[in-house]
């Protein structure tokens, strides 16, 4: 049973179970949906549950919806309104992830634009084992969708299958996650996940224009490197031989945080260890979430 009594579905509260759509609608046929995942950061101290830069999540979701051609859903304002009741519903007062979809509904076709559902969920969400010995990554013989078939930009029920398949493929073959290249042979990203790598003294991840999504874990990696570390991040094409040069790498994702890699096709990483840079970025990145700084309120939306 999940850890959670309610969910939300077109903007009502209900019960766990009953947060159901048809069989037949385009989003089960097609995979006809976009979705965000939101972290709630609970602050023990003063009681409380910070959503992370959840502004920056309701204006991509609102830019793969419109990438999509749906029909007009439920407003920004709307959206964070039901977010928070669902939250308050639940009394969480734990870390959770936040999933919410837009998705075509109804009895619809393939060009089907609506009628356009929402549905929210939120469940706690534990840290992953591999924060603190660091993850073995494969290079994926699946190769990262180009933007001319399936953009990765819109954040898509539908393009997970890519991600699914090579990490499915690491996890049968022994290691903790896929690293995907693109059509032209650089490097793209993990499932679900930017990857960084530390080199000749500041940070390197592939540019917008590699297949990637448009994290907002990543954006906010980037500016917390120079605010706090005085490192430099350049984006551009990564061969894949660079990861295997690299002192550290490491990937990032509302989901996964900040986690280090410790080695790619089992040839370690700098020392095989979870990484200096690494582990200072993630102390900082919670910090922030959390609420345990002042800095950045900005990017805390208080749900309680």
């Amino acid at each position: 049973m999940p850890s959670a009594e309610f969910a939300c579905l077109n903007g009502k509260i209900v019960p766990w179970n009953d947060a159901r759509v048809h069989v037949f609608s385009p989003v089960a046929k097609y995979g006809i949906g976009v979705f965000e995942g939101i972290r709630g950061y609970w602050n023990e101290c003063e009681e409380q549950l910070f959503l992370f830069r959840l502004d920056e999540h309701l204006e991509r979701y609102a830019f793969s919806q419109k990438a999509m051609r749906f029909d007009e859903g439920p407003s920004s304002r709307e959206l964070m309104q039901a977010l928070i009741a669902l939250c308050r519903a639940n009394q969480f007062c734990t870390t959770v992830h936040i999933r919410m979809m837009a998705f075509v509904d109804g009895l619809g076709e393939m060009s089907a634009t609506g009628p356009v559902g929402t549905a929210i969920t939120a469940l706690p969400r534990v840290t992953t084992r591999q924060v603190g010995r660091g993850a073995s990554a494969q290079i994926s013989s699946w190769m990262r969708m180009p933007d001319s078939a399936m953009p990765a930009r819109i954040k898509c029920n539908a393009n997970y299958h890519n991600s699914r398949l090579a990490l499915m493929q690491a996890k049968l073959d022994g290691y903790d996650v896929a690293f995907l290249l693109n059509s032209r042979g650089k490097l793209a990203e993990a499932p679900a996940m930017c990857v960084f790598l530390l080199r000749h003294g500041h940070l390197v991840t592939p540019s917008g224009s590699n297949d990637i999504l448009e994290s907002i874990t990543r954006r906010t990696v980037i500016e917390i490197a120079e605010e706090y570390l005085h490192l430099k991040t350049v984006e551009r094409d990564v061969d894949r031989t660079e990861l295997l040069l690299a002192d550290e790498v490491f990937y990032c994702g509302t989901g996964a945080e900040i986690a280090p890699v410790t080695s790619v096709d089992r040839i370690s990483v700098g020392s095989g260890k979870p990484g200096a840079v690494t582990t200072e970025l993630r102390k900082i990145y919670l910090s922030i979430a959390m609420g345990e700084t002042k800095d950045h309120s900005e990017w805390r939306t208080a749900a309680y």
